[in-house]
């Protein structure tokens, strides 16, 4: 934690110097008034500012989900059984075991003590608390129910984490199969191929004639060999630049538009895009949040720019008077059965319950696409992999056959 040096005065008017510890500046101030000293100056202490540290090196200043849905579900537990927020919250940092979120709970403190609301503070880390986060808090001290909401917000991060968890399992085999083909085609291009081109040529002489396919892995092992240099930073820059262009507003909208048209993809990325719709905004709405606002967070809680567009054109038409069910019903990118238990929900004003059994729907069904697309991909990769082999096989046989049968001949 940032040390700060300080100049202050004590109830006596007597000046005193020294350093305090503290998330920031104005919890460094909060300090010295609890211990009652009137600050002076106070700045912080630049030799321990950007210290070297094993945290910063691990990447363990962002708070994990699983420390965030464990404190999620401790504060839920520690608020229904009538402890005080703010003794809660102080007890929570005491015990916490990341230092990522001991150091977010210290600033946290010092603003509930200043009596901000735990909304406002936790607005203040974006990165940690998403915006269905704060808004959910939000309502439930708006509402006196903050342990309900907790409890909807832990479970909801779990729901959350397992689809994210799911999805990277699924990504990673095959991820590590395009990885291994890459490094096989180029140690082939750049070690294997020359060698043989070297014995073909030796055996058949300058002037002996190679099938078309030979011709074509022999030109591309000489230019690669012969250019390297740039060839292989060429393709690490290539792809940093693609990824760097995909996390751009632009970039991300035409990646997900792309990814929308790809058969087996684009029917998991439906079912994610809607069960968090349903049950964002099923907690949202069970909140006591304002439809308009719902939709609002919802849409940039989703994690698809053409879902996110699709929502927020829904709004709109709402704020214009229609109902939230008959402008889904238009939509193609929703299943017919969400506007209808839509419709339900807003005939029985149980929308939040409805909605609950939507996502739970549709996480089940995303379960079913990802193993029916891991049991797809598999045999996929391998034909390819496969194929890239038997083609490098084949260019390379095709002559050492015709070369023996002219040596017969």
């Amino acid at each position: 934690m940032p040390k700060f040096a300080y100049i202050a005065t004590d109830s006596h008017d007597k000046s005193t110097t020294g350093t305090i510890e503290a998330a920031d500046k104005a919890g460094a101030i909060a300090n010295l008034a609890k211990e009652g000293l009137r600050p002076i100056s106070v700045k912080e202490n630049k030799k321990t500012a950007g210290k070297f540290s094993l945290d910063n090196i691990l990447g363990s200043s962002k708070v994990k989900s699983d420390d965030l849905v464990m404190f999620t579900r401790q504060l839920s537990a520690m608020v229904g059984a009538g402890v005080p927020l703010l003794r809660a919250l102080s007890s929570l940092e005491t015990h916490s075991e990341s230092a990522a979120l001991k150091k977010v709970l210290g600033t946290l403190i010092i603003d509930v003590q200043g009596g901000a609301p735990l909304a406002a503070s936790l607005g203040k880390y974006p990165s940690t608390f998403s915006d269905v986060y704060v808004n959910m808090v939000g309502a439930g001290e708006a509402a006196g129910i903050l342990d309900e909401i907790l409890k909807r917000l832990a479970m909801q991060q779990e729901k959350n984490a397992t689809i994210r968890k799911k999805v990277k399992s699924a990504m990673t085999y095959p991820m590590v199969l395009i990885v291994i083909t890459i490094i096989a085609f180029f140690g082939l291009m750049l070690f294997v191929i020359p060698q043989i081109g070297k014995i073909l040529t030796d055996l058949g002489g300058p002037d002996a004639k190679l099938p078309t396919l030979t011709l074509i892995m022999l030109g591309i092992s000489g230019f690669m060999t012969s250019y390297w240099y740039i060839v292989i930073p060429g393709a690490i820059g290539g792809v940093y630049l693609l990824l760097r262009y995909i996390k751009t507003p632009k970039g991300k909208a035409l990646f997900h538009h792309i990814i929308l048209k790809i058969p087996g993809i684009k029917t998991i990325v439906m079912k994610v895009a809607v069960a968090r719709f349903a049950r964002t905004f099923s907690a949202l709405m069970g909140a006591g949040v304002a439809v308009l606002e719902a939709l609002d967070v919802t849409s940039r809680a989703v994690g698809n720019v053409v879902y996110e567009k699709a929502l927020t054109d829904a709004a709109d038409a709402v704020k214009n008077g229609a109902t939230l069910s008959s402008v889904i019903e238009k939509n193609p990118l929703f299943p017919a059965i969400v506007a209808q238990m839509l419709s339900v929900g807003e005939e029985t004003g149980q929308t939040d319950t409805v909605l609950v059994k939507v996502a739970d729907f549709y996480e089940e069904e995303v379960d079913v696409a990802i193993d029916g697309l891991s049991a797809i991909i598999e045999p996929v990769m391998i034909v390819l992999m496969g194929s890239m082999v038997g083609l490098i096989a084949a260019s390379v046989m095709g002559p050492i056959a015709g070369l023996a049968q002219s040596i017969k001949t």
